[in-house]
């Protein structure tokens, strides 16, 4: 996987887009992976994800 080139803020507009659909959605944290990648990839435009831009996202609210 490549490394993130999100800058703090970008970070920071995806992982609210993140909560909020996990609020909106209710889903199960198995499924928190995927919605997770999926917004970045959106946003990015790129198929690769940062692994640590991705766990960051992920992390417990």
């Amino acid at each position: 996987m490549a490394k993130s080139t999100l800058s703090a803020m970008d970070a920071d507009i995806i992982r609210s887009a993140f909560l909020k659909e996990l609020r909106e959605s209710k889903a199960p944290e198995s499924q928190w992976r995927e919605i997770a990648l999926q917004l970045i990839q959106l946003y990015t435009g790129q198929r690769e994800v940062d692994p640590d831009t991705l766990e960051w996202i992920v992390r417990k609210p």
